[in-house]
């Protein structure tokens, strides 16, 4: 017992360190034994003080009877040169209901073994005949530095030492001594207590996802807070310190209650005890509890996260220091680079951050856009930035505008990357903001043990499912939007699915689509258990349940999207949700209401057909012809929406290479095509063919380029004077790919019995520079006519329907026009 290693528990077993934060003082010597048992039981009794006052009262109580045992032991035991230290959870005054004691006797090495030991044996043995648990050693200070320097948990607790009895002196120059050593080797430490978090996280898992939480050992528990503790007091770097403060005393009352309700030492919050924890915390029942535990963990997550990073950050900038020097001098270095990522928003230093030049009190998109460029890239979200956004920006006016709507699909569609840039918005109300409704599914728990994740993140698990399956659809945005928007009525009582399609359609007019495409929302969150219901649990082979989906359903379009959906939905709810046999079943349904449908439109057409061409379409025709060059038309109006574009109008003598030349002068011009229509003007009389290309475009950074330099470059890219190809190379070669979402691979369609004069290919694929440029270089090489095309952009995706002829201006044969898609995606690929 009085080895310089003793950390054993109490004859019992019980004990063990703790891990609260919050610091407090000790008082001088106390009651008695029997006067400690009887006034700390009046304490725990006390309804009208809990939380941290009680908790601090009880280490002050503590104190008070540990000091008057160490006096009378002391001088018994003849032991002048020693102190008794509370750390960790009690050293920072924090004792609840049911916490270990942890103690460190420390003394000068002076007194001899059987002193300490008689000295010992009276500080613990009172301990113990209390029934409380006791996690203790016996150190000099030199023994203490070793063994935190040997043990990163030891290293933990003794920041938080505090003398409760003794020399005063001794524990000052020993936690002086211990935090001097955290402090110097904090570059090695620091990493290895990441290391400890991110296995601890892995074995207990996500606090805020859990039924039955571990609130001290999961991710985001009170571990997790004594880390950031930890980090602070290295000075390299802090936490972000909103709403932490309250998170940490949230959790801690919530075990406070939980001793309370079951007498023991438990972190767990079972099921069982919800509900009366939640009474003694007045809350009104488990949800409620579970439902501010989560935010506390939400808020513990991401300040761990954030924190994390700054700490990789500084590590990375102090391990390339000296090598700068080596190469530059002493000299200190220049500003961090700054790339551009979107308007308004950068790269620096491995975040998105705001332009110096970006003004959010006058950009309402800024905050949607600042989230769609970092999920694109695959960059966490600075969180100094979300702070000024959610100080400075201007609310969005209702319906929202279409760039608002464009940069929401486009978070959305980014994958993985879209759920830590989601987190980090709402960890500063911005989601809420945009998103009223959003307030009601925040950390809202799911009591059914199929799912994973609490309400909110279930929708944003189903977003990132739903991402991969853009291509399958012909409408991704809507698909993207459904899955946000599928479970929202779960923050409402009644049938969430009937609650869920009225808060839809209003959300939807709210984001901005209009009233065919909000009732095509509403039904799709009406009906999104619809299949995999009936699959399951009806006979399909009964065509009244077929034509039940059919007319609920309405069109083969919505069916599509509804298919895709139903399966990003299930993927996102947990493993037993979905399976091969599941998948057959809800395919197999989906066929038989399609054939029902058969008579509607059909999916996978091409969205929007554009109108004939005009009288302004046709003056720029003839003029082509007249000149035998390009000619063009660039109409900026002040009422233009910036995300949709302006409207650019290009007519050209019928010859080859026309679609990549432009599309490709366009991409070099960084100009960023929303949507386009191609089609073949025949002008009367012996005038001959003309391609009248209308698009839609944006500039990606600052303001468009000048018609005359447009027109210049699609000169010389139509007489091979330009290297469109060289060029698009060079500039993708300048800027590579960030590490970041990986988007599912492009797909090319064969879309029998919609044209009789022409073959239809639909292409979709990522919305990459240049990617027209590429569709129509691969359609020259392949020896086709381009009749039309028609292009949309739907958030990061791309979705173009393309009338293809041979030569002689007749439908390609089966045979030839499966080889065409199957060159085209090789070509994309």
């Amino acid at each position: 017992m009085t080895s310089a290693e003793d950390t054993t528990k109490d004859p019992s077993g019980r004990g063990g360190p703790d891990s609260d934060s919050g610091p407090g003082p000790g008082p001088g010597p106390g009651p008695g034994t029997g006067g400690y048992a009887e006034a700390r039981l009046r304490l725990l009794s006390e309804e009208a003080r809990p939380g941290p006052s009680r908790r601090s009262a009880l280490a002050a109580l503590t104190d008070g009877w540990l000091a008057g045992l160490f006096a009378t032991a002391a001088r018994e035991s003849g032991v002048p040169g020693a102190a008794l230290v509370a750390v960790g959870g009690y050293g920072r005054s924090e004792l609840s209901p049911r916490s270990d004691l942890d103690l460190l006797l420390l003394h000068d090495g002076k007194a001899g073994a059987a002193a300490l030991a008689r000295l010992a044996d009276r500080l613990w043995y009172p301990v113990w005949d209390l029934g409380l648990s006791l996690d203790h050693s016996v150190r000099t200070p030199a023994e203490a530095r070793k063994a935190a320097a040997e043990d990163l948990k030891v290293q933990l607790g003794l920041l938080d030492a505090r003398p409760v009895a003794g020399d005063l002196g001794l524990v000052t120059g020993t936690r002086s001594a211990v935090l001097a050593d955290w402090r110097n080797h904090a570059v090695r430490r620091l990493p290895e207590l990441h290391a400890l978090c991110r296995d601890r996280a892995a074995h207990s898992g996500e606090l805020r996802f859990l039924l039955e939480p571990d609130l001290k050992e999961a991710r985001g528990g009170l571990r997790d807070v004594t880390a950031l503790r930890a980090v602070a007091a290295s000075w390299l770097a802090d936490a972000p310190r909103e709403g932490l403060a309250e998170a940490r005393r949230r959790l801690l009352d919530t075990r406070d209650a939980l001793h309370l309700v079951t007498g023991r030492a438990t972190d767990r919050l079972s099921l069982q005890e919800q509900d009366q924890v939640a009474a003694r915390l007045g809350l009104p029942g488990g949800d409620a509890l579970l439902r501010e535990v989560y935010e506390a963990a939400r808020v513990v997550s991401y300040a761990g996260d954030v924190t994390w990073r700054e700490v990789g950050r500084v590590l990375r900038a102090r391990a390339a220091r000296p090598r700068l020097r080596g190469l530059f001098g002493s000299g200190k270095g220049g500003p961090a680079e700054r790339a551009p990522l979107a308007e308004g928003v950068v790269e620096q230093d491995g975040e998105a951050v705001l332009a110096l030049a970006a003004r959010p009190d006058r950009d309402p998109v800024l905050p949607l856009r600042l989230g769609a460029a970092a999920a694109q890239a695959g960059l966490p979200v600075s969180p100094h930035a979300v702070r000024r956004l959610a100080g400075q920006a201007r609310p969005l006016p209702v319906p929202w505008p279409a760039e608002a709507r464009e940069q929401l699909v486009t978070l959305l569609g980014a994958g993985e990357p879209t759920i830590a840039v989601w987190e980090a918005l709402e960890a500063e109300g911005l989601i809420s903001r945009l998103l009223p409704d959003w307030e009601r599914v925040r950390c809202r728990p799911q009591r059914n043990p199929v799912h994973t994740w609490t309400v909110d993140r279930h929708l944003i698990e189903t977003a990132v499912r739903a991402s991969a399956m853009t291509r399958r659809v012909g409408r991704p945005d809507l698909l993207l939007t459904a899955a946000l928007l599928h479970d929202i009525g779960k923050g409402w009582p009644g049938d969430h699915s009937e609650v869920g399609e009225t808060i839809a359609r209003d959300m939807a007019v709210r984001i901005g689509f209009g009233p065919a495409d909000a009732e095509v929302l509403a039904t799709l969150v009406r009906h999104h258990l619809l299949l995999i219901d009936t699959a399951t649990r009806r006979d399909l082979d009964d065509p009244a349940t077929v034509r039940a989906v059919a007319e609920a359903v309405g069109t083969a379009g919505t069916l599509e999207l509804l298919h895709a959906l139903t399966e990003a939905d299930a993927l996102a709810t947990g493993p037993a949700a979905w399976s091969a046999w599941r998948a057959g079943l809800v395919a197999d349904l989906v066929r038989r209401a399609a054939s029902v449908l058969d008579g509607g439109p059909a999916a996978g057409l091409p969205v929007g057909l554009a109108a004939a061409p005009g009288i302004e379409q046709e003056r720029l025709a003839m003029e082509a012809l007249r000149t035998g060059e390009p000619v063009l038309t660039l109409l900026a109006r002040e009422e233009e929406d910036a995300a949709v574009g302006v409207e650019l109008v290009v007519a050209v003598p019928d010859q080859d290479g026309i679609l990549p030349a432009v599309a490709g002068v366009l991409a070099l011009h960084r100009l960023t095509v929303r949507t386009a229509d191609l089609r073949q003007l025949d002008l009367p009389g012996p005038a001959g063919e003309v391609l009248v290309l209308r698009w839609r475009v944006a500039a990606e950074y600052g303001a468009l380029p000048e018609a005359a330099r447009l027109r210049a470059d699609l000169v010389r890219a139509l007489d091979g004077s330009l290297d469109v190809p060289s060029r698009l190379a060079d500039r993708e070669a300048a800027y590579p790919r960030r590490r970041g979402v990986v988007p599912p691979p492009p797909r090319v369609t064969v879309i029998p019995e919609v044209s009789s004069a022409a073959t239809v290919l639909e292409v979709r694929a990522p919305d990459a520079v240049g990617l027209l440029h590429r569709i129509g270089r691969a359609l020259e090489d392949s020896g086709v006519r381009v009749r039309s095309a028609h292009v949309s952009t739907l958030g990061a995706n791309a979705v173009d329907a393309l009338y293809v002829t041979t030569p002689e201006g007749k439908p390609l044969d089966p045979d030839r026009a499966i080889a065409l898609a199957a060159a085209l995606r090789s070509a994309l690929s």
